[in-house]
């Protein structure tokens, strides 16, 4: 983010926060007042992908040209729902750097907010891995770790319908330590108001239609790679050839199994993108849908 950028938006949210052409605080509890908020939050929005498409680095690759117009009315509509955040993107595109700002700029707010992993629901390989020895092995021996096959979809569908509907949950956890193991029922996930969850897994069929904001994360080929590596060096101790062997598979699993869901984005946001910018523009976001004349 250039200063200019960052200026500029700065400026944005000043300007906002001391105009003196506010409108009344909507009563929230009735449609009329839900429906012009909508209406406010449609302008402001386009306002905001306006301005970030003037950016030196924007964040918005692309916006579906009704995404706003609906989101709005769902909230509108359905106002006591959960809002139910999907983000996807091939690997190390920047999927989890993304849902943690964004849970960051949330509870920055004191507003509630849940963060779950769909790499949470992989099915228990634990008894393939002793098989074959190690998790390198199998996956040399053709096992298709990215594929819907080898996530828990059936147990995912149903827990974030539950998130949905404002239950609390008990998600699985993967063990990330090599052993292939699922333990079931292992992390507790309270239903706040806005619940966001990330993973590839985000968008197989029969868990994108849950969401009501679909986003995908796209990035650089030579940054994910740069990215990929360092991360298997340094968080996995994998050694160069196996990193190098699993980075040619999540090319070929990407390109089969990630890339077509970005096609049911609402949302295509740019991986390479500074997130103190994009920290910046959700609180433009906040400050234009919370800033009334009472």
């Amino acid at each position: 983010m250039t200063a200019k950028d960052k200026d500029s938006l700065h400026n944005l949210i000043e300007k906002e926060l001391n105009s003196n052409d506010k409108i009344l605080k909507p009563d929230f509890s009735k449609q009329a007042g839900r429906e012009l908020m909508a209406f406010y939050l449609q302008t402001k929005f386009h306002q905001l992908v306006n301005f970030d498409s003037k950016a030196n680095q924007p964040m918005f690759n692309y916006v579906k040209d009704d995404f706003i117009q609906n989101f709005s009315c769902r909230l509108v509509s359905e106002p006591k729902k959960r809002i139910m955040v999907g983000i996807t993107g091939e690997s190390a595109s920047g999927k989890s750097t993304l849902c943690k700002a964004i849970s960051s700029v949330i509870r920055s707010f004191n507003m509630p907010v849940s963060v779950l992993a769909t790499d949470s629901y992989f099915n228990d390989i634990s008894d393939l891995i002793k098989k074959y020895g190690s998790f390198d092995a199998l996956r040399d021996n053709g096992y298709d770790v990215d594929s819907p096959e080898s996530f828990q979809l059936d147990i995912l569908q149903k827990d974030l319908k539950s998130l949905a509907e404002g239950k609390d949950i008990y998600a699985p956890e993967y063990l990330p330590n090599g052993t292939g193991v699922s333990v079931p029922k292992s992390k507790f996930i309270s239903s706040n108001k806005i619940i966001i969850v990330e993973g590839m897994a985000t968008m197989y069929e029969g868990i994108k239609d849950i969401f009501d904001v679909k986003v995908y994360v796209e990035t650089d080929i030579n940054i994910r790679k740069e990215r990929f590596l360092h991360r298997a060096f340094t968080e996995r101790n994998q050694d160069f050839e196996n990193a190098k062997k699993h980075w040619n598979y999540i090319l070929v699993a990407g390109e089969k199994y990630i890339k077509p869901s970005k096609c049911y984005a609402d949302l295509v946001l740019n991986g390479s993108s500074n997130m103190e910018y994009f920290c910046q523009l959700l609180e433009y976001l906040h400050t234009i849908t919370n800033n009334f004349e009472v």
